[in-house]
């Protein structure tokens, strides 16, 4: 093992940088997996931007229901580029050492836009829900300004919750191994190697996703019986297609997500005999969505539809159906 050590305080050795070895098992070969992890990312890059460029306009998507539509691309476009250019790195350029702070510092950006993503979604499901269940009050509670609000105290939360992670992770001390099993810096991959007592890293990354992510799970959970529970009592079948219609997109992608989430947590902690599953859906995971969030937009919105048309010039004379 190519470990780079340095002696600190009281003679002890401290490795200086870690390896990231990739998909376990499959190092041999798992540079194929190179070209459709790129295809998804640059996927994720390009459809997120269009997303942003066409919002920014057309001014009849200047709405709130937008504007958290863009914070989600901008989340999905800074989660994807946390890890994919170094995975590709390891790929191609076999570019797999790691410095000790820009470790922790990838582990604290793939955590915050992580519950960045889940905050975003909590906040497009309040959204639909004061549309459909207060229509008449909507106008005056989802504004810019709740907009701008709710986003700032999303990006507190998860910025302050999550500063703990990589600081505990950095108080450990990494006497011996280096290598990571895996293609990006995950807090329980890394303090794994630590050679004293991981406990509390143990104990706040659970604590952490069962208050951020399954608070917001249970809070966007129901906001829909709300919403079912409100669309059920209308007596227009037509108002009751199109009450769903408005946010079936949205519902698709958090089924998605969180679905995801629970997989990933699962596979993890079943990934003794099959190590190579956990870290596939991990890093699946942190491209798939930010790939096919603005995808499920595009298809299931016609607002955003015609606002690509009008941006490429294909709408001046096509009217609204």
């Amino acid at each position: 093992m190519d470990a780079t050590l340095t002696i600190t305080n009281g003679s002890r050795f401290q490795v200086s940088e870690f390896v990231l070895m990739g998909f376990p098992g499959i190092h041999s070969w798992q540079h194929w997996l190179s070209l459709p992890l790129a295809l998804l990312y640059l996927l994720a890059l390009g459809a997120n931007l269009l997303i942003l460029i066409t919002i920014q306009h057309d001014s009849t998507l200047h709405q709130p229901m937008y504007y958290l539509l863009g914070i989600l691309a901008v989340v999905d476009i800074g989660l994807a580029t946390t890890i994919m250019p170094k995975i590709l790195a390891i790929f191609w350029f076999n570019a797999k050492t790691i410095g000790l702070s820009e470790c922790f510092a990838q582990m604290y950006a793939i955590n915050s836009f992580m519950s960045m993503e889940s905050g975003i979604f909590l906040c497009m499901a309040v959204d639909r829900y004061v549309a459909i269940c207060y229509p008449l009050q909507y106008p005056s509670i989802v504004t810019e300004t709740f907009v701008i609000k709710v986003t700032l105290s999303m990006m507190l939360r998860n910025g302050l919750l999550v500063i703990p992670v990589p600081v505990l992770a950095a108080q450990r001390h990494y006497c011996s191994r280096n290598e990571i099993d895996h293609c990006l810096c995950s807090n329980l991959g890394v303090t794994s190697l630590a050679c004293d007592d991981i406990t509390i890293n143990r104990f706040y990354h659970l604590a952490l996703a069962w208050f951020m992510v399954g608070s917001d799970m249970g809070l966007v959970f129901a906001s829909y019986m709300l919403i079912i529970r409100s669309v059920l009592r209308l007596n227009s079948a037509e108002a009751t297609s199109k009450a769903l219609s408005t946010c079936s997109s949205h519902l698709t992608l958090i089924l998605f997500f969180y679905t995801a989430i629970i997989v990933v947590s699962v596979t993890h902690l079943a990934g003794r005999k099959f190590p190579i599953i956990p870290v596939l859906l991990n890093v699946l995971h942190s491209v798939i969505p930010p790939a096919l969030n603005p995808m499920v937009y595009a298809l299931r919105t016609q607002e955003l539809r015609v606002g690509f048309q009008r941006l490429f010039g294909l709408g001046e004379n096509m009217s609204r159906k």
